[in-house]
């Protein structure tokens, strides 16, 4: 049984590599990649040979080159590097939009009018967390505290301030 089918993956390699090869070319337009994914193809009918019986063998085997061209395209992009010329040129500038910086400014006004609201030792915590952007290690070095200690402000403080904003 083995030695049949490899008479028939034979046979279907001699009579259709040309157009399996200028399928996944045309597709691709890359001639090693035509030629890696024509092996691609066959090696597939090979493991799904049962698969043929009563089919057309042409359509078949020309359906699954385009489905394997297509796929490598579509992981192509997964596959570029961007240079870091073009990654950066391709970049939106968001930060220089004039909503974007009005949005920025007015999140700002919100949260320190929230922070004004807050009860000592909250209000500092979350003037210097979020406004000053320091790090719990830089606040407990600075106020001479237990970091757990200044931790555990941040997180009360970030519950109120987001009771507030629920608000």
């Amino acid at each position: 049984m083995v030695y049949i089918n490899e008479e028939k993956i034979v046979r279907l390699i001699d009579d259709y590599q040309r157009l399996i090869f200028s399928i996944c070319y045309k597709i691709t337009t890359d001639y090693f990649a035509a030629e890696d994914l024509t092996q691609e193809t066959f090696i597939s009918a090979y493991k799904n040979l049962s698969n043929f019986a009563g089919t057309n063998e042409k359509a078949y085997l020309a359906r699954i080159a385009a489905n394997k061209s297509i796929d490598y395209l579509r992981n192509a992009a997964n596959r570029q590097i961007p240079t870091e010329d073009i990654f950066f040129k391709n970049q939106i500038d968001y930060a220089s939009q004039p909503e974007t910086a009005y949005l920025q400014t007015e999140i700002l006004n919100k949260l320190n009018h929230c922070i004004e609201k807050l009860k000592p030792p909250y209000d500092e915590i979350a003037t210097a967390y979020y406004l000053e952007e320091k790090t719990p290690q830089e606040i407990a070095g600075a106020r001479k505290q237990n970091l757990k200690t200044i931790q555990t402000q941040i997180y009360r403080a970030r519950e109120n301030l987001r009771k507030m904003y629920e608000k």
